[in-house]
């Protein structure tokens, strides 16, 4: 038997049937530290299951069913209205430029119910797939980011209550609108690295699952969803927007309604900055202690 960095040869047997595996002898790999080094190519390689994984989360929410796809129209539009008279009417702070303050809430409620909806499926998804993870070893970064597939497709369909809006207040948007999908994909980073922390901590800790809607709820008063960014702006100054931007939620809301709303909408580019610098810190984060941890969920799950 030879050894060569790892790789173990079988010896060919004496007999059998010409041209069959035992004839040709296989490989055995029993290298160190090959599945981390691999890992990285190991999610290319797994891309169906994640395909599989993410539709059979699709298909449990929206086949056969009117309430999965009514309610990703519902409770944003719900909220809008809400948010719209509280804000708007009795508090009646100000729009941004010319359009109305409905689409001004919705086109911040966009982002916000993509992270939120990314934020409680991708926590969850680990402990919800148990079963697999404990039996058969794959990348585990691939159950939480499937499961934001969910909150891309509940997206999509929020997306055409805003074009209804635009429709009933003949508002049309100008090029900027074309920048969206840049915006999008920051708002998918930005739910990931904090998805991929709150996954690992409630495989480890199940009290967490009491946290994650506390934290969804907080989240929806801490960002600028039903008001412009340029009302802190103007209470608090810069230093204050800077401190507020540290939310990372408030650079992808504004980049949302400065792509939408086009026009006399304005973003404050160093409050994006901030954010930006925040979601790459969380992802980073995000990354780094998943991967710390994986190793140890099939243990504890």
């Amino acid at each position: 038997m030879t050894e060569d960095s790892g790789r173990k040869r079988s010896p060919a047997p004496a007999s059998g049937p010409k041209g069959s595996p035992e004839d040709a002898g296989f490989d055995i790999w029993l290298e160190a530290g090959r599945t981390e080094k691999h890992y990285w190519r190991d999610l290319w390689r797994y891309r169906e299951l994640f395909a599989i994984l993410a539709w059979r989360d699709v298909a449990v929410r929206y086949k056969q069913t009117v309430a999965g796809a009514a309610w990703a129209l519902l409770q944003p539009f719900l909220t809008m209205v809400i948010m719209t008279f509280v804000f708007g009417r009795v508090a009646g702070l100000p729009s941004q430029g010319a359009a109305p303050y409905a689409i001004l809430v919705f086109a911040g409620m966009l982002p916000w119910q993509f992270f939120a909806s990314s934020l409680s499926s991708s926590s969850q998804s680990l402990v919800g797939n148990a079963n697999l993870i404990s039996k058969v070893y794959f990348p585990r970064m691939i159950v939480p980011v499937s499961a934001v597939v969910v909150a891309c497709i509940d997206f999509l369909v929020s997306f055409l209550i805003l074009a209804a809006l635009m429709l009933w207040y003949r508002f049309c948007p100008d090029t900027r609108i074309l920048l969206l999908p840049a915006f999008v994909l920051l708002a998918f980073l930005a739910s990931l690295g904090p998805g991929l922390i709150l996954t690992a901590l409630n495989v480890r800790y199940r009290d967490f699952r009491f946290v994650i809607p506390f934290i969804v709820q907080f989240g929806l008063y801490v960002s600028p969803v039903g008001f412009s960014t340029e009302v802190i702006r103007n209470r608090f100054g810069e230093t204050g927007v800077l401190l507020y931007s540290l939310n990372p939620m408030v650079g992808v809301i504004d980049g949302f309604r400065w792509a939408i709303l086009g026009g006399e909408s304005a973003i404050y580019f160093p409050g994006l900055v901030v954010s930006l610098l925040t979601v790459t810190i969380l992802l980073v984060l995000g990354i780094w202690y998943f991967r710390k941890t994986e190793r140890t969920f099939a243990d504890v799950i």
